[in-house]
């Protein structure tokens, strides 16, 4: 059993390498695909720079709400240096453009071989469903996708070499939310969103589709600012329900009960497959993790590949904060 474990984690760069390289390649295959321009459309150099700029003004309204509150209702009082700010702004543009760059087409292909292969009242019927209903089941799917992707990122060594720079902070704040690695964020997008377009919930080729699509996007991508945020606020019976600061802190701790509270927004599929933790009036002693982690932006985004060509320290289980 031990050896084989050992062998499906050193597959996993080659997997992971492969997977980038579709993704490189999937404008070509998706070429002759009928609705498939309008994906393409958003590859361009003009589509990127308006979702640089969109990106832009979304910031200013997350720091006048998040700023003011975390400075008033802190759980933890302090302050960031400058160079942290700055790699965080980083990571917020980086991951609000490079993931969407490398699964927009490969996504509207798991879309497009869905639609081929689910029967045809499938689409009928879910075309028939308000989008509200259509989010509210994607926001489910999505849930249940990302939170296994997520612990999959804790399990296979490989892989937490990438998750690990978002857990590496010390300190979480809203921005914490974007920290991370794009190939970490790319992987967790992918376990969320596909099972969404396979089940034909979300697709990219009709208004409506496209609708559930953003509107989930957006649902889960605020959510993730909140549930970073350094606020000491608690809800009570409501944290059974959505996922808050107190439930998601606990998922960053550093020290004990590691492992915990993998659902973005829905603390029941924690629940649900054992790995709950809420206490009602604690907050994790610390946060960030064991290994050493570089400082800079370069440093961090280069790290998971220091080792890519020795696969003997894959098969050890990693000190996860």
């Amino acid at each position: 059993m031990k050896a084989n474990l050992i062998m499906k984690c050193k597959s996993l760069p080659v997997s992971v390498i492969a997977l980038l390289a579709l993704t490189s390649f999937s404008p070509l295959l998706a070429q002759d695909i009928p609705d498939m321009q309008g994906v393409l459309g958003h590859l361009s150099l003009q589509q990127v720079l308006r979702d640089a700029l969109r990106l832009a003004a979304w910031l200013a309204p997350l720091a006048l709400v998040f700023i003011p509150m975390e400075h008033f209702f802190a759980q933890r009082k302090g302050s960031f240096k400058n160079d942290a700010v700055l790699q965080n702004l980083s990571f917020y543009f980086i991951n609000g453009l490079v993931p969407g760059l490398f699964l927009a087409v490969p996504l509207a292909l798991v879309a497009y071989g869905s639609s081929l292969a689910l029967p045809e009242h499938v689409p009928k019927s879910l075309a028939g469903w308000p989008v509200w209903m259509r989010v509210a089941i994607g926001l489910v799917v999505n849930e249940i996708g990302t939170y296994w992707g997520h612990r999959m990122m804790h399990s296979i060594p490989f892989l937490w070499r990438f998750h690990s720079i978002h857990h590496s902070p010390e300190r979480l704040y809203f921005l914490t939310s974007t920290f991370a690695h794009p190939i970490d964020k790319i992987v967790l997008r992918v376990c969320g969103l596909a099972p969404v377009y396979l089940f034909g919930i979300a697709s990219p080729f009709t208004p409506d589709g496209r609708a559930v699509s953003a509107m989930l996007l957006l649902v889960v991508y605020l959510w993730g600012f909140f549930i970073h945020s350094n606020l000491k606020w608690r809800f009570g019976p409501l944290e059974w329900i959505v996922a808050t600061p107190g439930f998601h802190h606990w998922h960053h701790t550093k020290t004990d009960h590691r492992d915990r509270n993998f659902s973005p927004m829905l603390p029941a599929v924690d629940w649900m497959f054992g790995t709950f933790y809420l206490p009602e009036r604690q907050w994790p002693a610390k946060y960030g993790i064991e290994e050493a982690m570089p400082s800079t932006l370069g440093g961090r985004l280069l790290h998971p590949f220091r080792e890519l060509a020795l696969f003997n320290s894959l098969a050890r289980r990693p000190h996860i904060g």
